[in-house]
């Protein structure tokens, strides 16, 4: 049974806690979510263990349940956002997206001409989903989120 969202597509290059969980709530909603990861290491939130996923012989894999669960539903692709063919690649998917997810740190994707500003031109209709732990603008704001 198609979700409500079944006619979205998300793109989702989030990675840690609050952007993957957000994808996530859309992905069991019905939304296409395509999950970009970076290349050798993927969202930092697969090392958020233990609970680690098991393999079939009930050993511990590298990736960590919470991964595992924040990113149900998606599907994922490697693209390295730094080199310009995979921001291109970006840009591509973009077109074609209804929403983007993103958490990183303020003005980081803009050095990869991905900011909202950016995007906008290629895709008006875009939902750009911003989360992170301080407003912009602010003395703060590009400071990354950090626990205590």
């Amino acid at each position: 049974m198609a979700g409500p969202l079944s006619h979205i597509r998300v793109l989702d290059l989030s990675r840690v806690l609050a952007g993957p969980w957000a994808g996530q709530n859309l992905a069991d909603l019905g939304a296409e979510v395509i999950k970009v990861e970076r290349p050798g290491s993927g969202d930092d939130s697969r090392a958020f263990g233990p609970p680690w996923v098991k393999d079939k012989d009930g050993r511990d894999t590298e990736d960590s349940a919470y991964y595992t669960s924040a990113n149900r539903g998606k599907k994922s692709i490697t693209v390295d956002i730094s080199k310009p063919e995979g921001q291109k690649l970006v840009r591509e998917l973009t077109r074609i997206s209804d929403v983007l997810i993103e958490n990183y740190k303020f003005g980081d994707l803009a050095r990869y001409r991905l900011s909202y500003e950016d995007l906008n031109k290629i895709n008006p209709r875009l939902v750009y989903c911003s989360s992170r732990a301080s407003a912009r603008p602010g003395p703060i704001a590009s400071a990354p989120a950090t626990t205590s």
